[in-house]
């Protein structure tokens, strides 16, 4: 997908908990198709079936 996020390197163990530092790993993942989709409608639809394929 077009809006991949680094995942840093950090040395402490508390910015592991950061929300962000949790999510990216798992928005990385998610297809294009979900992430570039018109309307957030549509995102949500997508990620559903997306999802219910795991």
């Amino acid at each position: 997908n077009g809006f991949k996020v680094k995942e840093g390197r950090f040395r402490l163990d508390i910015r592991m908990m950061v929300f962000m530092m949790r999510v990216v790993r798992h928005w990385s993942r998610i297809p294009g198709e979900v992430t570039e989709a018109p309307s957030l409608e549509v995102s949500k639809v997508r990620l559903d079936g997306t999802l219910s394929k795991l």
